[in-house]
């Protein structure tokens, strides 16, 4: 009996860590719906896990439940979405700070080959793709710092915020060139071992995100869409899990069924 109970346990969590990885990603949007039922079937799994999750996701206030019990992925104001932004900026470039004693040759060397596929992504204008590289990308900063409730901090922030990064590369001063720019001076001083240079720089990617993303809050609101359906062009590749939660198995994030990884999920949620 116990180990049923912690069997169990382990389901919760992996399904807690995918559908928290799908907000990080951008996997899904403001205003989606989430089906209790659907989500069950599509993973394979009973609806109980899937309702614990999304209750444990309530709570940490990524999730919202209206009057009539539905649970959807709140919109973010001008005025919320800037205070996050504010909190983003302090948190991360101290993260970024704290790493920067931390890397060695072989890490810049990472980062360079991630900004060599995220160049790639930009000019073939796969969204998704450059999501999931910009995750790994500053993920795998914040992870050098080596201060786990700071990364948490971090990640939750992401959960807030995530799901209105799946425009980014639609906003006409964010697209292009620009989109990389940032990264690639976040890494100079890195290879500099400049820590207060990364802070900036880190700090400055922000900024300049969410100045992108400010204004198109509201269009990228899709209220009654079910979440975790595609939506245009989200059907070209959803999220790996590898990067969701930190200290997680990397099967921690969630795909569209009708994309290349839809079996994929289920594989992770049911082992």
């Amino acid at each position: 009996m116990r180990h049923a109970k912690l069997e169990h346990q382990n389901l919760n969590d992996r399904t807690y860590a995918i559908l928290k990885g799908g907000l990080i990603s951008g996997t899904f949007h403001p205003g989606q719906v989430f089906i209790i039922r659907s989500l069950a079937e599509r993973y394979g799994i009973s609806t109980t896990p899937v309702r614990e999750a999304l209750q444990r996701l309530v709570a940490e206030r990524l999730l919202v439940m209206l009057p009539n019990r539905s649970i959807v992925v709140p919109s973010l104001s001008p005025e919320n979405f800037a205070e996050i932004y504010r909190i983003r900026c302090e948190l991360e470039g101290l993260a970024g700070e704290l790493a920067t004693p931390n890397f060695r040759p072989s890490d810049i060397v990472r980062l360079k080959k991630t900004l060599v596929a995220m160049d790639k992504t930009i000019e073939q204008g796969e969204k998704t793709a450059y999501r999931e590289l910009n995750e790994k990308f500053h993920f795998e900063i914040y992870k050098k710092a080596n201060q786990p409730r700071l990364l948490e901090l971090i990640q939750n922030l992401w959960g807030q915020v995530g799901p209105v990064f799946y425009g980014l590369l639609d906003a006409p001063d964010y697209g292009g060139e620009h989109a990389n720019q940032h990264h690639r001076q976040i890494v100079q001083a890195l290879e500099n071992g400049d820590a207060r240079s990364v802070r900036q720089k880190v700090a400055e990617d922000l900024v300049a995100a969410g100045n992108a993303l400010r204004p198109r809050l509201k269009i990228l609101v899709v209220n009654g869409a079910e979440a975790g359906s595609p939506l245009g062009d989200e059907v070209e590749s959803e999220a790996e899990a590898e990067h969701a939660v930190s200290g997680l198995a990397p099967d921690a994030r969630s795909r569209s069924p009708r994309s290349k990884g839809g079996k994929a999920i289920q594989k992770a949620v049911s082992k």
